[in-house]
C-alpha cells in the first residue's frame, strides 16, 4: 500500500467516525457539542471518491429518487450513479474538462445533474452550479466573473448562450447538437465512455464549487469552497435535518443556489439516505403532500414560502413516515410552526446558515425548542454575537464565527474579490451580516439583516417581529416590513403584504391588518402603512427588501404618496 492510499483511507476512516458519532448523538446535542471535533480528512481527501465511491460500492439502495408531475419517475442506485459519474468523469476529461477548470453545470433537478456533480468533483475540477432561471446577461456576467472554462447546459437553454462571448466549450444535454447550433458535444455520448477513475489525486484545500449567492441587496457574491468545506463541513447539516442510513429525505430547493447542495446532495448522501425530488411545473400543497405520502419520506425540509402554502389548505393526517420537519433559508414565523404542529404533531426546525457556510446554527433533533428561536450552535461550530459598533461580544449582535481556529464548514473566501473576503473576515471573525440575540441557555433569535433593522422613534424595529405578527393575520399570506420615512419618528413600519386566498385588497381588509398590528405590537413597532401587493424575490425565492425600501425612499424625496397605500390615519378609530 503506497503513502498515498495510506493517507486516503485514513481520511475517509476518519469522516466515517465522525458521521457517526454524529448519528449516535443525533437527539443529544449537549454531548455532541461538547464531543465532536472536526475529522482529520487528510491532504488529498476528494469526497466524490473517498466517501460516496466508497459506500456506493455494491451499494442497491436507492440514491436518488425523481418523481415528475405526470407520474414518470427514475431511480437510481448508489452504485448505478458511482458507476455513471465514473462514465462521465472520463467522458469530461477525454474533452479537455482538466483539474481546477471552472465548469458552469446549468441544469434542473435531472440525474444529469447528479452525475455531473460527482464527476467534476472526481476529476478536480470546480463546480459553479447556475440557476436555470437566468439569462444571457447574467450567464455573460458570471461566465466572466467566474472564469468559466466549460458549460453544461440542457438543449432548453442552450440558445441562452448564443450572445454570451467566452472561449467556453460546451456540453449539450438532451436535444440534438444541430439544434443547438456549433460546438455543442452531445452528453449522451458519455454513455460509450469505459468508466475508468480519474487517476489524479486532489488537494483538500482545492476549490470544489463556486457558489453565487442571491443577491438580496447587491450583485451576487461569488462564494468558493474547497473539497472539504462544504462535503466534510455538510456533516453539521446531515446532523441538524436529523438524518440517519435509509432514510428518504425531500428538500424542496433549486439547482444553482448553496441551499441545494446542503440538503440535496451531501447532507443525504453523506448520511447515506436517500434525495427524493418531485419535479412540478406549479406548486401545489396537496400534490406535494400526496408525494410526501407515497414515496414514505422521513424528513422534509422547504423554505418559509412553502411553509406558509402549506398552512393554508386543508392537510389532514400527518404523512405516516414523517419523522423530521425542517426550515432554512429565512427565519419561519412562530405562528407557521405552530399550525403544523397543531394539525400534524411534529414541530418544524428552523435552522441557519449561509452559501458560505453549511449550517452553523439549529434546532437539533431531540432538543427543547423555544417560541421564535432558530436553535443553538451546532456541534463543532463556534457562534459568537458581535456588536457591528464597538466589536464587543455579548447577548446581542451580529451572527459571527470565531476564526481563532479555522472553522472546517467556512469558505475559502470570495473568488476573484480578496477586498471583499478580508472585509468578511476582519478582526478574527466570519461576519454574516444578521443580527441576533441569545439567551442564558445558548438559543439564538434572528432579529434581522444589518441592512433590514431599522430606527422608528429612536427604537430599533426588527422587520421579522412585525412580520411574524402580521402573518397570525388569516389575510396575510407573506409580509415584508419596510421603513417608511418619517418627519416625526424618523422612520416608521411599512408593509407589504401578500393575501392569503380569499380576501381582496379592500379599505375593509387594510383595516382589519392595520387594528391587528396595533392590538399585536407596541407603539412603535405598529405599522402605520401598509400596501397589498406580490412581493419582489430573487431567484432563490428570498424577498428583496432592498427594492421596497428604495421604493420608499424615492417616494418620501418627491414627496408623493404611493398609488394602493393605505395608512392608519385613513381610519379614524385607529390614529394615535
Amino acid at each position: 500500500m503506497t503513502r498515498n492510499e495510506s493517507v486516503i483511507m485514513t481520511g475517509t476512516e476518519n469522516f466515517r467516525a465522525s458521521r457517526d458519532q454524529l448519528l449516535r448523538l443525533r437527539a443529544d446535542h449537549p454531548a455532541a457539542a461538547r464531543d465532536f471535533r472536526w475529522p482529520d480528512a487528510g491532504p488529498d481527501f476528494n469526497w466524490a471518491t473517498d466517501w460516496f465511491d466508497v459506500v456506493a460500492e455494491g451499494n442497491e439502495r436507492i440514491a436518488l429518487w425523481i418523481v415528475e408531475e405526470d407520474g414518470r419517475e427514475q431511480k437510481v442506485t448508489f452504485a448505478e450513479m458511482a458507476r455513471r459519474s465514473d462514465q462521465v468523469a472520463a467522458w469530461l476529461s477525454r474533452r479537455g474538462v482538466a483539474p481546477g477548470e471552472h465548469v458552469m453545470l446549468m441544469l434542473g433537478n435531472q440525474v444529469e445533474l447528479w452525475e455531473c456533480m460527482l464527476a467534476i468533483m472526481k476529476i478536480g475540477a470546480v463546480i459553479l452550479p447556475t440557476s436555470t432561471a437566468l439569462g444571457a446577461d447574467d450567464l455573460a456576467d458570471r461566465i466572466a466573473r467566474g472564469s468559466v472554462r466549460h458549460v453544461v447546459a440542457n438543449a432548453g437553454d442552450a440558445g441562452k448562450f448564443d450572445s454570451v462571448p467566452g472561449d467556453y466549450s460546451r456540453f449539450l444535454v438532451g436535444g440534438s447538437t444541430g439544434a443547438a447550433g456549433p460546438g455543442w458535444a452531445r452528453y449522451a455520448d458519455s454513455r460509450t465512455e469505459r468508466p475508468e477513475k480519474p487517476p489524479r489525486s486532489v488537494a483538500s484545500d482545492a476549490p470544489a464549487l463556486i457558489y453565487f449567492t442571491s443577491g438580496t441587496t447587491s450583485k451576487p457574491k461569488m462564494v468558493t469552497h474547497s473539497q472539504t468545506s462544504y462535503p466534510v463541513g455538510h456533516l453539521t447539516t446531515m446532523y441538524w435535518i436529523g438524518l440517519q442510513p435509509g432514510d428518504v429525505h425531500h428538500a424542496i430547493s433549486s439547482p444553482g443556489w448553496g441551499k441545494h447542495a446542503w440538503s440535496s446532495f451531501f447532507a443525504p448522501w453523506i448520511a447515506e439516505a436517500t434525495v427524493f425530488v418531485y419535479n412540478y411545473a406549479r406548486f401545489d400543497p396537496q400534490d406535494l403532500i400526496h408525494q410526501l405520502r407515497r414515496a414514505q419520506v422521513t424528513s422534509f425540509c422547504a423554505p418559509p414560502t412553502v411553509w406558509r402554502m402549506l398552512i393554508q389548505v386543508s392537510r389532514g393526517a400527518k404523512p405516516e413516515h414523517l419523522r423530521e420537519l425542517l426550515s432554512a433559508g429565512e427565519p419561519l414565523n412562530p405562528e407557521v410552526i405552530g399550525q403544523i404542529d397543531r394539525s400534524w404533531g411534529l414541530t418544524i426546525r428552523d435552522g441557519y446558515g449561509q452559501t458560505e457556510t453549511t449550517a452553523i446554527i439549529g434546532n437539533a433533533p431531540g432538543s427543547a425548542l423555544k417560541p421564535g428561536s432558530m436553535g443553538r450552535a451546532l456541534p463543532g461550530v463556534r457562534v459568537v454575537l458581535v456588536d457591528p459598533v464597538t466589536g464587543a461580544v455579548g447577548a446581542e449582535g451580529e451572527i459571527c464565527l470565531d476564526l481563532s481556529s479555522t472553522p472546517v464548514n467556512l469558505m475559502s473566501g470570495y473568488h476573484g474579490d480578496a477586498a471583499r473576503t478580508a472585509e468578511a473576515t476582519r478582526d478574527g471573525y466570519f461576519r454574516t451580516g444578521d443580527v441576533a440575540s441569545q439567551d442564558a441557555d445558548g438559543y439564538i433569535t434572528f432579529i434581522g439583516r444589518t441592512d433590514d433593522v431599522f430606527k422608528s422613534s429612536n427604537y430599533k424595529v426588527s422587520p421579522f417581529e412585525v412580520e411574524s405578527v402580521l402573518l397570525e393575520h388569516p389575510a396575510v399570506a407573506e409580509a415584508a416590513v419596510v421603513p417608511a420615512p418619517d418627519e416625526t419618528r424618523l422612520h416608521i413600519p411599512k408593509a407589504y403584504i401578500l393575501l392569503a386566498p380569499g380576501w381582496e385588497p379592500t379599505a375593509e381588509t387594510a383595516r382589519a391588518v392595520l387594528h391587528h398590528a396595533r392590538t399585536g405590537l407596541p407603539a412603535y413597532m405598529r405599522v402605520r402603512r401598509l400596501e397589498f401587493s406580490e412581493l419582489p424575490k430573487t431567484s432563490s425565492g428570498k424577498i428583496r427588501r432592498v427594492e421596497l425600501r428604495a421604493r420608499e425612499d424615492e417616494a418620501a424625496a418627491r414627496g408623493a404618496t404611493l398609488p394602493g397605500e393605505w395608512r392608519d390615519d385613513h381610519f379614524p378609530d385607529l390614529k394615535g
